[in-house]
């Protein structure tokens, strides 16, 4: 589907994901790849949807500071804005500004910004999270452990991408597919999820061509 677009693509390097510290439970080092070589280390496997429910993934919870008064998601809005909101009580925000990476839209209310799962809930079940045990999932459902696992961006880009893996979907502003491509593989890696042959090919086609210089940072999580 993303193949013309790809082959009139301007090529960026960037970083994907970085962890300042492992999270807990964490006992591995971080991962330096290119992208083309980070499909080497992707497990193939058909996608398995029968009994996916999203309160397998329990979320928010109260995130790494348990007396802030914010949740995973209001940890993730302080965190992602471009201009600090006022943080009042009840994670009540005020001011402030985010950028949306995926359509480039800036918001200065957080109320239209919905936290999006990198890898969405279902795709993640589809590639190995529904043998997880429930504690897993929710580590999964709020790691703020590497930038990209969990973004903020508007209302519309989070309803648009739904569950789509990047065959079906990208962001509306193409000059950041090497980014997302990069932050999609990086969480695969990270949750050691896998892929199926469909979702290889669509990588494989920014691999080969636009992103082949796009480096790929990411730290897997201990079983």
């Amino acid at each position: 589907m993303f193949t013309s677009l790809a082959r009139g693509f301007v090529p960026l390097v960037l970083t994907a994901v970085s962890l300042l510290a492992p999270a807990a439970g964490q006992a591995h080092a971080s991962e330096v790849v290119l992208l083309p070589d980070a499909l080497g280390a992707l497990t193939v496997e058909d996608e398995v949807r029968d009994g996916y429910s999203p309160g397998a993934f329990p979320h928010w919870n109260s995130g790494l500071d348990p007396d802030d008064g914010c949740d995973t998601r209001g940890e993730v809005l302080v965190t992602e804005a471009v201009e600090a909101p006022a943080v009042g009580s009840g994670c009540a925000m005020s001011g402030g500004a985010w950028v949306s990476y995926y359509d480039g839209q800036k918001v200065t209310d957080p109320a239209a910004l919905a936290i999006d799962f990198m890898v969405p809930l279902a795709e993640a079940w589809d590639s190995g999270a529904r043998t997880w045990s429930a504690a897993r999932r929710e580590a999964y459902a709020n790691d703020q452990g590497a930038e990209a696992s969990l973004v903020a961006v508007t209302a519309r880009s989070h309803r648009a991408k739904a569950d789509q893996d990047p065959t079906n979907w990208l962001p509306a502003a193409q000059g950041q597919y090497c980014r997302y491509l990069s932050e999609w593989i990086a969480t695969k890696l990270r949750w050691g999820l896998s892929v199926d042959k469909a979702e290889l090919e669509t990588l494989k086609t920014f691999a080969d061509g636009p992103c082949e210089e796009t480096v790929i940072v990411y730290t897997p999580v201990a079983p």
